[in-house]
């Protein structure tokens, strides 16, 4: 093939490439239609027997033009996530008139390019309004922002598949009035980044966060004799080794956080389990009101009294009710030496007949008792298709 064939053949992919990002687009303003619908007739947002139905039909149709049923599911799970987010955030925005700001100040862990940033970034781009971001040095820093009015929100990261979750965002939430609004789970790939031409067998300090360095721990132990030296943020840690720019220095953080100062990946992959997701939440001064048709998600905060199988009977009234509990957190009380404080996060909306049930049984039957917020749930499971049995149907 001669390189003016190759280039006919580029400029016609890339001529595809157009037709299909202009299909999308027309895709997603049908979408935003349905959502309109779903707003007036009061259906769900989600419907996974059509949406088993679709990818059946589909996969089907990809079969007549060769293409692999994976590969179609793949494709098309991507596509029913973003219209099934598109649709719980224009349904959220419906149900908290005036909500919506011409400027979202957002403040966040570190500078440009630390993974909060970057989860600010993919949260926000949903929303309307321009983003002004408002990157902060501790989570203490990040709280105060909000309530004092300098941030209208505040991205903080809650946990990490690997690392588990993060007590001082816990102990935050713990002296705070501001509610849970929102989450997302954003994945987490850690690479080896530096400024110089190096290899690294040249390297002999690390600059990371403390989480970072938790969560590549399996790394560092087979690495050896390098020094690892924390820093309040990956953006923190990225920007010292592009300012030393020296061989013998790396940060660990994304590649593309990385590509912001200069940085290129020596090694990527570093994290001890190769799925490494880490879950935020967004906190703003005032509660949002979650529509019943999107799933939602309620965050507790409880102390129960101190007697044996207290907290048995606070958890059976979720059990009771027929509620699903996604997170059970203890931290301890602040001069309450031994006594502890109790995080919840359940599948529910306060506005549902068994949730209302629950929190009334829970604000009896505890100490202490405090709604941090109920907001949309962002996890949005792929539905399930079974290829092989789609095309042998």
């Amino acid at each position: 093939m001669s390189t003016q064939e190759l280039q006919q053949l580029r400029e016609k992919i890339t001529a595809l490439d157009s037709e299909l990002l202009s299909l999308l687009a027309q895709r997603q303003q049908f979408t935003n239609s349905v959502a309109e619908t779903k707003i007036r007739n009061h259906i769900p947002v989600r419907d996974h027997t059509r949406e088993e139905q679709l990818l059946i039909r589909l996969i089907k149709k990809g079969q007549e033009y060769g293409l692999d049923p994976h590969y179609v599911t793949q494709i098309f799970h991507v596509i029913i996530e973003d219209s099934v987010l598109n649709q719980q955030a224009l349904l959220a925005d419906r149900a908290n008139p005036g909500s919506s700001l011409p400027l979202n100040r957002v403040a966040f862990l570190g500078d440009r390019g630390s993974y909060s940033y970057l989860a600010t970034q993919k949260y926000f781009s949903r929303r309307p309004g321009e983003l002004m971001e408002i990157g902060c040095k501790s989570f203490s820093e990040i709280i105060k922002k909000v309530e004092t009015n300098e941030a209208d929100y505040a991205v903080l990261p809650i946990e990490n598949t690997s690392s588990g979750s993060i007590n001082e965002v816990y102990d935050q939430l713990q002296h705070t009035s501001l509610s849970v609004i929102g989450e997302l789970t954003h994945p987490i790939k850690h690479a080896m980044l530096v400024g110089a031409d190096t290899e690294l067998s040249h390297i002999r300090t690390l600059y990371a966060h403390p989480q970072v360095f938790a969560q590549c721990s399996h790394f560092l132990a087979e690495l050896g004799n390098v020094e690892v030296k924390p820093c309040d943020s990956t953006s923190a840690a990225m920007i010292t080794v592009n300012e030393l720019a020296s061989k013998s220095v790396a940060a660990i953080g994304s590649e593309a956080g990385g590509a912001l100062y200069g940085l290129t990946a020596i090694k990527s992959n570093l994290a001890n389990q190769k799925e490494n997701h880490s879950r935020f939440i967004v906190v703003a001064r005032n509660a949002v009101k979650v529509p019943l048709q999107v799933p939602a998600k309620t965050a507790l905060v409880m102390s129960t009294v101190q007697k044996p199988g207290a907290l048995v009977e606070a958890l059976l009234v979720l059990k009771n009710n027929n509620i699903n509990m996604t997170k059970l957190e203890s931290r301890p009380i602040t001069g309450n030496p031994w006594e502890e404080m109790f995080y919840i996060d359940v599948e529910g909306n306060v506005q549902d007949g068994p949730m209302q049930q629950a929190l009334e049984e829970l604000q009896a039957t505890t100490r202490y008792f405090k709604v941090l917020g109920c907001y949309p749930s962002e996890e949005i499971s792929p539905t399930k298709v079974a290829a092989v049995n789609a095309l042998a149907d």
